[in-house]
């Protein structure tokens, strides 16, 4: 290689790298602001993921062509094209399980579902491209894929007897994932007694976050094997009731009255009250030294339930107290039998 040859190629991939700096610069931009007018979030996706690659890709093109203008041996010229061809077909990798990547993350939004939120999913999406291109790389490149297929499928038994546990918790989050019973960001209860909110589903474990914000990190195995409440499914909202208790000298038609209004205006003034909501009273039974009455009220989520509890709790005990409605203190009667 002569010095002209040297000039020659050093033009080639400075005009590469102004072209690319120029695409990147203008040209991008301007699509940019075509494809955001769009409704659909993919091409956005798709031009940023490429607006990455356009200098490097540039810059490579010129190095492809100005390696073809100059002469060398043969064989530099084989390997620095092949170089060239592996760039191209390593970054086409990369571009392609980012932009697959960010389409599931999309679609995690729109259906809200566990199966694209999922770090599992992701990661075995990303994990597949990535051998694909390893074996396009290599079949560019003319070496015969048989023989490391075959490996594979041997070295892979040999792995899973290995990795017994690890799979079993891999396949367990897959089945879950299926399943769609268990969501992103649904409220959960464990048999065990664990309860909060689906974080993600990894590939060995999921993890949950507690209402008062720990961690629960159950492996996947286990949480296949429990029994698993639900509260997000079918429906975000929830019923549940507080008991209350009044003296048997309450006139009851006017008790009920009062509660359905404290039920309203708690529904109403909360957050997480369902607000539309008609507030329901059920006389359960007599107890030992009052009636007991079900107050049942609906919230949009579980998590809700604890803080409408609580100001149900105070404006009710507040609104009987000015309208002497009175809860009775537990009473029991205790005969005592006197021997001579």
């Amino acid at each position: 290689m002569i010095e002209n040859d040297i000039l020659q190629l050093t033009i080639y991939i400075i005009s590469g790298f102004i072209t690319g700096f120029i695409f990147h610069t203008w040209v991008m931009p301007l699509l940019s602001k075509l494809v955001a007018k769009t409704s659909i979030q993919s091409d956005d996706l798709i031009l940023n993921s490429i607006r990455i690659w356009v200098i490097p890709w540039f810059i490579a093109l010129g190095l492809f062509l100005g390696l073809r203008r100059i002469e060398m041996d043969p064989r530099y010229h084989y390997w620095l094209e092949n170089g060239v061809i592996i760039f191209y077909i390593f970054s086409l990798t990369l571009m392609t399980a980012r932009v697959i990547s960010g389409m599931i993350r999309i679609k995690s939004k729109e259906s809200d579902t566990v199966l694209p939120a999922s770090s599992i999913v992701s990661n075995i999406v990303k994990t597949i491209i990535y051998i694909i291109g390893l074996l396009i790389i290599f079949q560019s490149q003319n070496i015969s894929i048989t023989p490391m297929l075959t490996a594979l499928g041997v070295g892979g038994l040999a792995v899973a007897l290995a990795l017994h546990n690890t799979l079993a918790n891999l396949f367990a989050g897959l089945q879950i994932i299926a399943s769609g019973k268990i969501n992103h960001g649904d409220f959960v209860k464990l048999s065990s007694g664990e309860e909060g909110f689906i974080q993600d589903i990894s590939w060995r474990s999921t993890t949950i976050r507690s209402p008062f914000d720990h961690i629960i990190i159950v492996p996947n195995s286990k949480m296949a094997d429990m029994i698993v409440t639900n509260y997000f499914l079918p429906d975000h909202e929830i019923s549940f009731s507080i008991e209350v208790g009044v003296s048997y000298d309450s006139d009851l038609e006017f008790v009920e009255k009062v509660t359905r209004e404290v039920i309203t205006q708690t529904l109403n003034e909360t957050e997480g009250g369902v607000k539309d909501h008609e507030a329901e009273i059920r006389f359960s039974s007599f107890g030992d030294s009052r009636i007991n009455l079900r107050a049942i009220m609906r919230v949009t989520a579980y998590n809700f339930q604890f803080n409408i509890k609580n100001e149900f709790i105070k404006k009710l005990h507040k609104r009987y107290q000015l309208e002497g409605i009175n809860i009775p203190f537990p009473v029991h009667t205790v005969f005592l039998k006197k021997e001579d």
